[in-house]
């Protein structure tokens, strides 16, 4: 199992990263360009969203404002980008993200990364990347997890030009507290972060001083 924490700080650059665990749900937010960073998470009725901390520095809006976080009945969804919507719309977790495919953002082709957590502890997982300049859409399915491990998926596998996508199967890791993550995470690139913990979501926002 990888130590959560110490994969966050030697990481400078993993993009936007889920983590699910037993009654735990982290989804953080990092960036490079001005307008990545210029970015907060907010409470909604049913999740939360991404806002302009500043809108008069906003410029493109395309993929970067969104709802990271809905809930359909009783479920939870996690994501980073708009299929978060596609999914509630549609109701099917895999059906929906079978219509969706990587960010058109080239030569990054940024990953969707999504996630579905269940009442029972159960919970999914998805990518769907550029290979060979197709759509690969995965899928990783879990009963649930012991207390205190997790499992980790993220847009990259790190800094780079262009920037390299999450390889692999989700990474099993520790699970540490909500204010342990957000300090490990890199001081210059990191945004936001949402945390959930049965039931009790907190926000860490950069700009708000968090």
């Amino acid at each position: 199992m990888t130590d959560f924490l110490e994969f966050l700080r030697n990481n400078a650059y993993p993009g936007r990263g889920i983590a699910v665990g037993k009654n735990r749900v982290y989804y953080f937010i990092m960036g490079r360009s001005e307008n990545s960073r210029n970015r907060i998470f907010s409470l909604t009725e049913d999740g939360i969203r991404t806002e302009a901390f500043d809108p008069s520095k906003l410029t493109d809006p395309s993929l970067i404002i969104y709802h990271p976080v809905r809930r359909m009945g009783g479920d939870l969804i996690v994501t980073n980008g708009d299929q978060t919507d596609t999914i509630r719309d549609l109701g099917d977790f895999r059906a929906a993200l079978a219509t969706r495919e990587y960010e058109p953002d080239g030569p990054n082709w940024t990953p969707r990364i999504s996630a579905i957590c269940h009442p029972d502890g159960s919970f999914e997982l998805s990518i769907l990347k550029h290979q060979d300049g197709r759509c690969l859409r995965c899928f990783y399915s879990y009963e649930g997890c012991d207390e205190g491990m997790g499992y980790f998926i993220s847009t990259y596998q790190g800094d780079g030009s262009p920037l390299p996508s999450f390889t692999g199967e989700p990474i099993p890791i520790t699970m540490p507290e909500p204010e342990e993550v957000w300090e490990a995470l890199n001081q210059d690139n990191k945004v936001s972060l949402y945390t959930n913990v049965s039931g009790e979501v907190r926000l860490f926002n950069k700009h708000l001083g968090d």
